[in-house]
């Protein structure tokens, strides 16, 4: 399949989960991504183990978002290896990373220092907090954000701590929102052969996943949202909106008319709840009544009364039960991958068709600097890191050894 970003070469600083969840989805469309690591211990997501998982030597958060990636292993200290990576520069379209504000300046490696030796390059950052301002050296990890964004608090019950996600879900919006700026950069190129500067953080992506709430906040008298005592989902919104249980497990249901849901389960009590105004004023007691007449029979008998009649409802299931579902064997998930050692494994795919085609690849995670000969012998040709040195020394004579020893 000749997909968009064929042709397309990244070069990817980025660890652990935002940055390089961007870098796979530009590889998933077709890029060519080069994943800079640190020789011996490599990207900190390597081991740095979400379960007791491990793959093949390295954690499987690494094998689940570094797939169909190439590894090149240098030492940004050195300026020899940093050479090597400026002549990479020099061929890139895109250049990425995730280090804090100053790092990659510190480096010479910065946007402004970068479009001098590839003046169209596209450069994407992603940061904790911003550049600027008294956060911006906070580390940028996924709880501390969901914690001081206030997300904590739409979800659990009125009666609960602060609930966050169980999944890095800042992470992986960022990722997604640097994804989106970078391939309008690339648009933008083709038609003017503009390069660009791309940066998100991690802050201004958590407050836009709750754009609507925060809409509602600021027009709404600054009132914060308020979590029903029971079966809560979204604070905003009036009963049935929640997840239930019944009598052999859960019953989620959305957005839909009280007094007619009341009707089709046979609960007296749910029927005089015709004004919709009220479906929220008196959500607490709506949703005590349904929460008691829902455990009285099971699920299955609950779905075959509320789904004939289009009433937006499911069973809640775990994966187990996911991946066991008939009508999700049309809808390919996963894939198997191959890693150059033989190592095999499944994990997702990308969701995105292309003229009804699935963007698979079966390139799986690159073993640490596995691709540093082939990438000198066959990239950095014709004495190119010793050009980008000269380039870069042009810039600033300096620069190639002004760097720092925390990275």
């Amino acid at each position: 399949m000749n997909k968009p970003l064929n042709d397309i070469l990244a070069v990817d600083f980025s660890q652990f989960l935002s940055g390089p969840s961007a870098s796979l989805r530009l590889a998933d469309l077709g890029a060519r991504v080069i994943k800079i690591e640190r020789p011996e211990t490599g990207d900190i997501s390597r081991h740095m183990y979400i379960s007791d998982v491990q793959m093949n030597g390295a954690s499987s958060v690494f094998h689940a978002i570094n797939r169909n990636k190439e590894s090149y292993a240098a030492d940004l200290k050195n300026p020899e290896d940093l050479s090597k990576i400026l002549a990479l520069v020099h061929k890139a379209d895109i250049v990425m990373h995730n280090f804090r504000p100053g790092v990659m300046e510190r480096l010479g490696l910065d946007y402004e220092t970068l479009k001098k030796i590839n003046n169209n390059i596209i450069y994407g950052e992603i940061s904790g907090y911003g550049t600027q301002g008294p956060w911006e050296n906070k580390p940028g990890q996924d709880l501390l954000l969901q914690a001081l964004s206030g997300m904590c608090f739409l979800s659990g019950n009125a009666d609960m701590a602060p609930v966050p996600m169980g999944i890095s879900l800042v992470d992986i919006a960022t990722g997604g929102h640097l994804v989106q700026g970078l391939l309008a950069c690339l648009v933008r190129r083709a038609v003017t052969g503009q390069g660009g500067l791309v940066q998100v953080s991690m802050l201004e992506s958590a407050c836009d996943l709750q754009f609507e709430s925060l809409t509602c906040y600021y027009n709404d008298g600054h009132q914060l949202p308020q979590r029903t005592i029971k079966n809560n989902a979204n604070p905003y919104l009036g009963a049935p909106y929640g997840i239930y249980k019944t009598a052999d497990g859960y019953l989620s249901i959305a957005m839909t008319a009280v007094d007619k849901l009341g009707i089709l389960i046979h609960c007296q009590k749910l029927t005089k709840y015709t004004d919709p105004a009220g479906w929220f004023t008196f959500r607490e007691q709506i949703k005590a009544i349904l929460s008691a007449h829902l455990l009285t029979q099971n699920t299955s008998h609950w779905l075959q009364l509320l789904e004939p009649a289009d009433i937006w409802c499911a069973p809640v299931q775990s994966w187990r039960e996911l991946l066991a579902e008939q009508s999700l064997h049309n809808t390919k998930m996963t894939q198997m991958v191959t890693m150059q050692d033989g190592y095999q494994f499944e994990t997702t795919c990308c969701p995105i068709r292309l003229n009804g085609e699935l963007l698979t690849s079966q390139k799986g995670t690159p073993a640490l600097g596995q691709d540093n000969l082939r990438i000198n012998s066959a990239l950095l040709t014709d004495n190119a890191p010793e050009k980008a040195k000269n380039i870069l020394n042009e810039v600033n004579k300096d620069v190639v050894n002004n760097v720092i020893k925390d990275v």
